[in-house]
């Protein structure tokens, strides 16, 4: 279940209440019994770098299976010439009715 924090308008108390998606939101502080508002801050979790490891969730042969053709697909793309462009289309004939 969610945490969600609340702070008075009041007096200034500010405290965290874990609650279901689906109750109401708390309405007077529990010191002053003045109007209370959510507060909202940044998420806890942060993904950073180029991914999640090879090794979450997967069995080691799975892993090392998944990692060869990867290694070797860069190393032959980098390798190869770059492709020919596309020959241009032949210009449409002119009609006859001018």
């Amino acid at each position: 279940m969610p945490t969600y924090e609340y702070a008075c308008n009041a007096c200034g108390h500010q405290f965290e209440a874990v609650q279901s998606f689906s109750d109401d939101a708390l309405t007077s502080c529990p010191q002053c019994q003045g109007e209370l508002r959510k507060l909202f801050s940044s998420v806890g979790v942060v993904f950073k770098g180029s991914g999640f490891y090879r090794t979450d969730s997967r069995s080691s042969q799975s892993a090392s299976e998944t990692a060869t053709p990867a290694a070797s697909s860069s190393t032959s793309t980098t390798d190869s010439t770059p492709a020919k462009p596309a020959d241009k289309p032949a210009p449409a004939a002119p009609s006859g009715d001018a």
